[in-house]
């Protein structure tokens, strides 16, 4: 016969995820609920979820400063990677690396279509490249989580073709579920939300904190004092991005509206009559936002942000910045660009920054993740790809050393390729792969 601790150890278990009217809320990790463990000994032995998440920056950066030197907390900085100081230790900068199959065949859509995936693109009518690394995770480790995988996105996708014969398509998406189809990407706060919590129904536009109050008190009253910190905690953070996500809901609803009587698609129609945020701070903290309420609820494991595409025509008056993301990157040494530059450092370093106040175990949720920085070429103002900038972010439960510089610039082709990088990460991940793109060997010194 069960014990009176045994039963509330059911009990707790059972509502390790709460549900209200047309509404999902899974929790984070809390010592009380058994699905994570039962007592300290469990705890200190538990194997906690490893994630990736991959955002990506279109047109590169100030090439003069996007350095780092030195080690750990001595790490010494540049102006546009500032913002990653609070978590230096926390993070790698890694230089050098390259994607041969973005070289040698133009500009633009064959540089980017291929970012996550090292594969070979076909120019013309006919879409052809390679499943990206999120994507394979997705389809390896996507069983274990409702949801296989998050692919976000700040800008609407593009079509047609450049001038180099690729198509627009290859510029729009970095995440790729074949070698002939992008995964659909939601632009919209308030649905990549909705998904987050399974919010559906008639009642999409009501709280779903209030849906699941009931539920949540109930739950607090039976766990451990620590653990009802955490969720109070959860839930206000949950409060403040839905807070954000109702405004977005509006607009995206009268965007509806407006498209409907002008006889348009809201596809079709420019930022913000479209319904996306007008303010582009905002539109990426709430998909950061969601990315990070869902690592932490163990919701999904693989997640990418496309903070802007390629050739994007985003606009940054907030930064005293006239010109748009594109036509600044031809004046890649401006201080203009510097801005910018550091401006997509930090949508790293805030979600780097939300994910590591997330206590998991003895560390936190950043710990046992791996966020990569990524973008498609180092000169905007020459579309040089030989090299890209990277930036890693957390350790992947102790798998991927950090508080690094890692500088392959000197080294032989074969000695720095970036699918090396994406080959060493999917093994520290738990998936048993020999080669991923044009890399058969992980990244030496990794």
């Amino acid at each position: 016969m069960a014990t009176g601790k045994e039963m509330l150890a059911r009990k707790i278990s059972r509502r390790s995820v709460l549900r209200g009217a047309g509404v999902t809320m899974a929790l984070p990790w809390l010592e009380s609920i058994p699905v994570w463990s039962a007592n300290t000994a469990q705890r200190n032995s538990v194997q906690f979820p490893l994630r990736f998440a991959a955002m990506f920056m279109a047109c590169g950066i100030h090439p003069d400063h996007w350095w780092g030197k030195g080690a750990g907390a001595e790490m010494e900085l540049s102006r546009s990677l500032a913002p990653m100081e609070p978590l230096k230790a926390k993070m790698n900068v890694i230089q050098g690396l390259f994607n041969k199959n973005a070289t040698g065949v133009g500009i633009h859509p064959g540089q980017t279509g291929n970012i996550l995936s090292g594969a070979a693109l076909q120019k013309g009518a006919e879409l052809k490249g390679g499943t990206s690394v999120d994507q394979l995770l997705a389809a390896r480790l996507g069983q274990q989580t409702a949801q296989p995988s998050m692919v976000l996105g700040c800008e609407q996708p593009i079509t047609g073709y450049h001038e180099t014969n690729f198509s627009m398509a290859y510029s729009s998406h970095i995440s790729w579920q074949n070698a002939t189809s992008p995964v659909p990407m939601e632009v919209y706060p308030a649905l990549a939300f909705d998904s987050l919590f399974d919010n559906r129904g008639s009642r999409r536009n009501q709280s779903v904190l209030d849906r699941v109050r009931e539920q949540a008190a109930s739950l607090g009253r039976q766990t451990s004092s620590a653990d009802r910190s955490r969720l109070e905690e959860y839930l206000t953070s949950v409060r403040e991005v839905e807070k954000g996500i109702e405004r977005q809901r509006i607009q995206q609803n009268k965007a509806v509206d407006r498209a409907r009587d002008r006889g348009k698609s809201v596809v079709a129609m420019k930022r913000p009559d479209n319904g996306l945020p007008e303010d582009i701070r905002d539109h990426m903290r709430l998909m950061c936002d969601v990315i990070a309420l869902a690592f932490q609820t163990d919701k999904t494991r693989v997640a990418t942000l496309l903070l802007c595409r390629d050739i994007s025509g985003l606009f940054y008056p907030f930064l005293d910045v006239r010109k748009a993301h594109h036509s600044a990157s031809h004046s890649d040494r401006s201080e203009e660009w510097e801005k910018i530059s550091r401006y997509y450092c930090s949508q790293l370093a805030y979600l780097a920054g939300r994910l590591d106040a997330m206590p998991e175990g003895d560390g936190t949720v950043l710990d046992h993740s791996c966020l990569l920085w990524v973008n498609n070429m180092w000169s905007g103002s020459r579309h040089d790809s030989t090299k890209v900038p990277l930036l890693t972010a957390g350790g992947l439960g102790g798998k991927l050393k950090t508080g690094r510089v890692l500088d392959y610039t000197g080294q032989q082709d074969e000695q720095r390729k970036l699918c090396s990088l994406y080959l060493s990460i999917v093994n520290r991940m738990g998936v048993s792969l020999d080669a991923f793109g044009d890399a058969d060997t992980q990244l030496v010194g990794l």
